[in-house]
């Protein structure tokens, strides 16, 4: 083969190259931009810290692998070659999904810096935020599941008025901030806590749908409270379940038709309430959300309510 043929045939090869580098800069620096840029990622689950941590030194191993074989130009089979150019694409995607998954981070908003006026403790361990009242121990305790890609710690202003009326608050951290990840986590959290003899779940938005099919599988769940939420499955049959459904007029995800729509699949005695002028992003503290509607209240105003509807739901709760 003569130089000219085998240019032609070098091409293909190095453009590979240089599709490699591209994988090892993707592996290596977004990861750590969402480790170093992203406070949430740190305080959340573990699993996303030890996804991005892999990734990133498997980026510079890779390179380091590179920089040994630089110049060297090996021939493949053909089958060889779609199954580099498979792999190479399979990386850029898993990258692709690892940015999809950066978390809406814990945005504190003017009302939150007022702070809890009973002396609420807040515990943050790998796997829960924990809001504990003070004084005597608490017989009634709310499970919560955060949205989707939604930081925990983002619900825990909303919910600190429930632990200041005596009830104990846990906010779960989801793997992947994903709750359907493990929608039976909530499990751990009751078997942490066997002081309460009144227990509720709840989520907002994906985080809903997850509690939702807890409190249907459980029956010593008392109480479902849903923030821009509703079920997947029926819960009209399911007995003893109390359950408070939260919404805002003006929410672009979980629509007034599709709360509307979550009437069939919730218990007769259900408490709807919406919420006029809020929307999605306002059942927690983070920031705005894309594909939301625009609110029309402000958003401590309709916090205020989300808040105090909480309250008077939980506290009323009986086992």
């Amino acid at each position: 083969m003569t130089p000219t043929d085998q240019a032609p045939a070098r091409a293909p090869r190095q453009v590979l190259f240089w599709v490699s580098c591209l994988c090892v800069v993707a592996l290596t620096l977004v990861p750590l931009w969402m480790l170093v840029g992203n406070a949430a990622v740190p305080r959340g689950h573990p699993l996303l810290p030890s996804l991005l941590v892999t990734s990133a030194v498997v980026g510079i191993l890779w390179g380091v692998l590179l920089w040994r074989r630089r110049g060297r130009s090996p021939k493949r089979s053909v089958a060889r070659a779609v199954g580099a150019w498979a792999a190479r694409i399979a990386v850029l995607a898993l990258v692709a999904m690892l940015v999809w998954l950066n978390p809406f981070a814990y945005q504190a908003s003017g009302a939150a810096e007022a702070g809890s006026t009973t002396g609420v403790s807040l515990v943050d361990s790998h796997a829960a935020l924990t809001l504990t009242p003070a004084g005597a121990s608490a017989t009634k305790g709310l499970i919560f599941y955060p949205g989707a890609r939604v930081e925990a710690r983002a619900y825990a202003d909303i919910l600190r008025p429930a632990a200041d009326a005596g009830v104990l608050v846990v906010i779960l951290k989801t793997p992947l901030n994903l709750s359907l990840l493990d929608g039976n986590q909530a499990r751990g959290a009751m078997a942490d806590h066997p002081e309460i003899s009144t227990w509720a779940v709840g989520g907002h938005s994906l985080g809903g749908v997850s509690a939702s099919s807890f409190a249907l599988e459980n029956q010593e769940v008392d109480g479902l409270l849903l923030y821009a939420s509703y079920p997947l499955d029926s819960l009209r049959d399911r007995p003893g379940l109390r359950v408070l459904s939260i919404s805002g007029s003006e929410d672009g995800l979980s629509t007034p038709a599709k709360i509307d729509a979550s009437h069939e699949l919730l218990p007769l005695d259900t408490t709807f309430i919406e919420v006029q002028g809020g929307n999605h992003a306002f059942f927690g503290n983070y920031g705005a959300q894309p594909g939301d509607g625009e609110p029309s209240v402000d958003r401590d105003v309709a916090q205020g309510q989300i808040a105090g509807a909480t309250v008077a739901f939980l506290t009323q709760l009986t086992g």
